[in-house]
């Protein structure tokens, strides 16, 4: 089966998400990713919703994080302060965040482009991105590739990713052994490299360059060995995320 960018960046985040794992969702993709990864791979996922619902076993993908549906037949219907308590204890393992910027240590920026006291672009904000990514284990990002967003050093540091490098998080106060995981884009699959903590490449998608990836990054990326190429998503991720997941095509028939 043929299949578009889109539908391979939420196939590939899908994978990700190991069964029994707790996920923090919000909407548009990364619902649909962890959608599909219920519905699959990993039914015992656990999903979280910022509004309050916890373990939903999801109908149809939700337009909001309030959105009844988020309720639907899960373990808890509580608050955000519980989510974001949750966070705190160390429980979850993944947080999907995005943002305008995104730099070489994995910090987002969803605040301001340009200078803070006179923007260029005033964008919306933290919301709970900034408790998400510095309680919860990992951080899973998905956005289009291109220099406007993959910038050597976000305008405003709205979500913390590896900060300025190696130890930065923890001299912060940020608790050890978080932070960004992996960056799903429409040419690639990026990860952390362990020793300097810059952004890597893990796996190219098919037909997608080295080249092309670093002309479209405003930085240098780590290659650290030959790029492995991302697996193509299945006929059944293909069959469940058209026909279940996003039958209406909200999200998937995005250019």
């Amino acid at each position: 089966m043929s299949y578009t960018p889109t539908e391979l960046m939420i196939c590939s985040a899908a994978r990700l998400l190991e069964d029994g794992a707790m996920v923090v969702v919000g909407t548009g993709a990364p619902c649909a990713a962890a959608m599909l990864a219920q519905k699959t791979t990993s039914p015992n996922l656990t999903l979280l919703f910022e509004a309050g619902g916890v373990g939903p076993q999801l109908p149809r993908m939700p337009i909001s994080v309030g959105d009844s549906r988020t309720f639907y037949r899960g373990i808890m219907a509580t608050s955000m302060a519980d989510i974001m308590e949750t966070c705190q204890r160390g429980l979850v393992e993944y947080t999907f965040l995005g943002g305008a910027q995104i730099d070489q240590y994995g910090n987002l920026n969803s605040t301001v482009i340009g200078e803070y006291e006179q923007p260029q672009v005033r964008l919306p904000g933290s919301g709970g991105a900034n408790d998400l990514a510095s309680f919860c284990w990992r951080v899973l990002v998905m956005t289009p590739h291109d220099k406007r967003r993959f910038v050597e050093r976000v305008d405003f540091v709205t979500t913390p990713g590896f900060l300025t490098g190696p130890g930065a998080r923890e001299a912060a106060g940020l608790p050890p052994g978080t932070g960004p995981h992996r960056v799903i884009t429409n040419l690639a699959v990026l990860g952390f490299d362990d020793a300097t903590k810059r952004m890597c490449i893990e796996s190219l998608h098919e037909g997608v360059s080295l080249k092309d990836v670093q002309d479209h990054t405003g930085f240098e990326l780590v290659v650290n060995q030959d790029p492995a190429t991302t697996p193509k998503p299945t006929d059944e991720q293909l069959r469940v995320l058209r026909h279940e997941v996003d039958p209406h095509r909200y999200i998937i028939g995005r250019s």
